[in-house]
């Protein structure tokens, strides 16, 4: 496979699904866990699991500066559900001094839709993919709670009473707050998982990225 290598943080969460994701719209999937690792990776995956604990592995790991440097060094990146939260310059309802990558400038709250027992699949609509709306999966999701004047809202649901941003993307960065890597065909046809924001994420950041640097 000759596509870009792109890696998939593999410290906690669900990594299998995003390496095959990947796979599958023709990137060269590999498991980051130390820097030496990500430095030799193209693009980013952030995946779901529980933000805290990732963020403690990163530091433990000796990951979280180079972390933060590759995203602020314009890396492309693309965090899903925790990696949206890991993403995010500014969190609400985060642990006493939870630390993030950050590189979104966006405002994030954690939890957002309820806990494990509130998690469902829902219709979001996502233009850039053009076609059907995205089936998505929110399991404790965040969502954007405040966007700067750089991000580009993607998608959005209705939740509590308001639309609410679950899609985002400034520059080479990509998240959502539900789990692409798991999504269903929905309404899109054929057979097989719906991998759209995966293709967009290799073919219009991560290649896009890697023959301008050339």
């Amino acid at each position: 496979m000759s596509g870009p290598l792109v890696g998939v943080l593999a410290l906690q969460g669900d990594v299998r699904e995003h390496l095959r994701a990947l796979e599958r719209v023709g990137a060269r999937a590999r498991l980051v866990r130390r820097p030496a690792e990500l430095a030799a990776c193209d693009g980013l995956v952030l995946p779901g699991g529980e933000s805290t604990t990732m963020v403690h592995l990163a530091r433990r790991f000796a990951m979280l500066e180079p972390l933060r440097e590759a995203v602020r060094d314009g890396l492309p990146t693309f965090g899903t559900c925790a990696g949206m939260v890991l993403l995010a310059d500014r969190l609400l309802d985060g642990t006493a001094g939870q630390e993030t990558v950050g590189g979104l400038d966006v405002t994030v709250r954690r939890n957002a839709f309820g806990r494990q027992v509130d998690s469902f699949e829902g219709e979001v609509d996502v233009p850039v993919l053009g076609g059907s709306g995205f089936a998505a999966v929110f399991i404790r999701a965040p969502w954007v709670e405040d966007a700067g004047a750089d991000v580009e809202v993607l998608g959005r649901v209705e939740a509590g009473g308001a639309s609410r941003i679950v899609a985002v993307r400034q520059g080479a960065v990509l998240a959502t707050s539900f789990h692409p890597e798991v999504a269903p065909r929905g309404r899109t046809g054929g057979e097989g998982p719906d991998d759209r924001l995966h293709r967009l994420f290799v073919d219009e950041l991560v290649t896009t990225d890697v023959k301008g640097n050339r």
